[in-house]
């Protein structure tokens, strides 16, 4: 997966972090754990508009659909945003996590993901993003 670029040249400094497969992750973002459904699709709409490209959801949040809502508002290519989720213990299996993403993909609209499964016990390396052009 290519570097993400950022939205606006006034957040070009926004540092990554390299996942074991190569996939650059930025290391700040939006988090919607308690922000009400009816607040979520603003909040996010705005972090997208200032160059905030990660979005930290879960299904247990209860405003995957407004996350949804405002990334297809922005405009932006798929590629351009890195949503981040959670599985509940409920879900943990293979199966269980694959049903468990559709499901997230579902609320987002969207009828596929492409998965980075991160753990808390994943190892990262620090890394300097390549500047956006």
């Amino acid at each position: 997966m290519p570097y993400i670029p950022l939205i606006r040249k006034e957040c070009t400094m926004i540092p990554h972090v390299t996942l074991k497969n190569g996939v650059f992750m930025p290391q700040f973002g939006l988090g919607v754990f308690q922000t009400p459904p009816a607040e979520t699709e603003a909040a996010v709409s705005e972090a997208l508009r200032l160059g905030y490209p990660l979005i930290d959801t879960a299904a247990v949040y209860g405003n995957e659909r407004e996350v949804g809502q405002a990334i297809k508002a922005a405009g932006l290519p798929r590629d351009q945003v890195f949503i981040e989720t959670k599985i509940w213990i409920n879900d943990f299996g293979y199966d269980e996590t694959l049903h468990s993403f559709a499901k997230s993909a579902a609320n987002w609209g969207w009828s596929r993901l492409r998965c980075t499964p991160i753990s808390s016990s994943a190892t990262f390396k620090a890394s300097t993003p390549p500047t956006a052009s």
